[in-house]
């Protein structure tokens, strides 16, 4: 083992650790700018979707298979039974059937109603208010109001997606289920 103690065994060794530390540190500032660059150049490291991001904890220990009481789902028309639902892994969540609908809540920590937008194909996306909360009503093509409809909220440094899909009746309004679905739960989501 050298002698640290001698002048230029310790220069070299100062050298070395500077030399990594800035290698780690412009790794770590092209890390950042890489996953900030979504087709959005105005976001920055100090923004409030950082904030946000980092909030996401809150949501992580959201379970959305247990956040509906089983009389709201029986009002609604659905069985208070939930099936695991997550068709991606980094939107886990659950559904519930009924004679009339079906809905699924899900939840993204990565994301939020503002990155949503810029990253889906949506026929229609209406930002308002939910439940006192930044919030969208948003369909894909071909969703329509009896097809389905999905309402997504931001929680907890993330999002919540309500979906309300109709089934065999016409009479359903999926946009409208999940609107009054979502602002009747959103105030107990996660802050």
């Amino acid at each position: 083992m050298a002698n640290v103690d001698r002048p230029e065994v310790r220069y070299s060794v100062l050298s070395l650790v500077r030399s990594v530390v800035v290698l780690t540190a412009g790794v770590a500032l092209v890390g950042v700018s890489a996953c900030g660059t979504s087709g959005d150049s105005a976001r920055n490291v100090g923004s409030e979707e950082s904030t946000e991001r980092v909030g996401g904890a809150a949501l992580e220990q959201f379970d959305p298979c247990t956040f509906f009481n089983p009389d709201e789902l029986s009002s609604w028309g659905l069985q208070t039974e939930a099936a695991e639902f997550t068709p991606v892994s980094f939107e886990p969540g659950c559904r519930w059937q009924g004679g009339q609908m079906g809905l699924v809540l899900q939840k993204n920590v990565e994301e939020t109603v503002a990155s949503y937008e810029k990253n889906g194909n949506w026929e229609r996306y209406d930002k308002q208010s939910v439940g006192g909360r930044s919030g969208v009503v948003a369909n894909v093509p071909s969703g329509g109001a009896t097809g389905g409809c999905n309402v997504l909220v931001d929680t907890g440094g993330g999002v919540v997606i309500y979906g309300v899909s109709g089934r065999l009746a016409d009479s359903v309004d999926a946009c409208a289920e999940a609107e009054k679905i979502a602002a009747a739960t959103a105030p107990r989501l996660p802050k």
